[in-house]
């Protein structure tokens, strides 16, 4: 996938060329007889992939040029402890506000800003009270910086990306446990919908352990249309299901371009994200819990994924 004046990720052969297409036709045979109690599905008709879809053709409504970043508002975190993790865990602030306080916590977030070299701005409490719209800020506010989503295009970077979509998690500490086995297992990054989602804030950046710095995010303006472009670009698409038809241990393609859809505890993934996916998945569990949290059930398909990937094949 080539940008005028940029060299692009060198990832787009089609679908059809690649060594498990088959696998992927199987699979959506599978998957279709299943639920019509017919066998005969084609192959995706693959088109000209990304660069065709985009030479010639208006951009959709609503989507970003090729190459856009969005940015987030910034936000502010108030209170003493909550302050001191976001410093302690590398959330990247633009701006310490405090009141001259003894208190250790006060002190110790002062010394942790000026050894990252965030500006220290004292001011009084109707000042601080302003800032923070009144909240319960115990003298001490960090202003962060609005974090700089990637374009959807971005994470096909390499020969075989591993982009990990998610859709309906809606806790920003699940994205940040998220993004953390994602940098963990190898992935080249997240993709978000822009509506109904969690986003990039303090504690996405905590719960990540300072990852969110190395592993980028994309946001999509509808979550369907990119998966399809991703499978336009040679990946095999696998959603994440309890009542998923393939264990994660036996998932087929693996080794090549793959994404894997991630959805909600509750409401696990939509009708027409589970419509889009070539296949989906479950992890095998023999317990007594119904169900896994989203961040540590993405962490075990991401391992899976990684040992499947990284395992000589004999």
């Amino acid at each position: 996938m080539t940008k005028k004046g940029k060299k692009g990720p060198s990832v787009t052969a089609k679908a059809e060329d690649r060594h498990w297409h088959g696998k992927r036709v199987k699979a959506r045979n599978a998957k279709n007889a299943s639920r019509t109690g017919t066998k005969t599905f084609g192959p995706r008709k693959s088109g000209a992939g990304p660069q065709g879809a985009r030479q010639g053709a208006p951009a959709a409504a609503g989507r970003p040029a090729p190459g856009a970043r969005r940015l987030d508002a910034p936000e502010l975190v108030h209170g003493r402890n909550p302050v001191l993790e976001a410093l302690r865990e590398g959330v990247p602030g633009t701006t310490l506000y405090y009141i001259a306080d003894s208190d250790e916590r006060v002190r110790e977030a002062l010394q942790l800003a000026a050894d990252k070299n965030i500006p220290l701005i004292e001011c009084g409490k109707p000042e601080l009270d302003r800032l923070t719209d009144r909240a319960v800020h115990q003298g001490l506010a960090l202003q962060v910086k609005p974090y700089r989503y990637a374009h959807p295009d971005d994470l096909l970077r390499g020969t075989a990306p591993l982009i990990v979509a998610l859709d309906g998690i809606t806790d920003a500490r699940n994205l940040g446990a998220i993004v953390r086995s994602a940098a963990a297992f190898g992935a080249s990054g997240i993709l978000l919908p822009e509506r109904r989602s969690a986003g990039v804030n303090a504690g996405a950046w905590k719960t990540s352990a300072g990852t969110l710095a190395s592993t980028p995010v994309a946001r999509c303006t509808n979550l369907t249309r990119q998966l399809k472009t991703y499978q336009e670009a040679g990946c095999f698409v696998a959603g994440l299901d309890a009542h998923g038809g393939t264990s994660v241990a036996n998932l087929p393609a693996a080794d090549g371009p793959f994404v894997l859809v991630v959805g909600s505890e509750g409401k696990g993934l939509g009708r027409l994200v589970t419509d889009s996916c070539d296949l989906t998945v479950h992890i095998p569990m023999f317990g007594h819990a119904e169900s896994l949290n989203a961040g540590v059930a993405a962490g075990i398909a991401l391992y899976e994924i990684a040992r499947q990937r990284h395992t000589p094949i004999s």
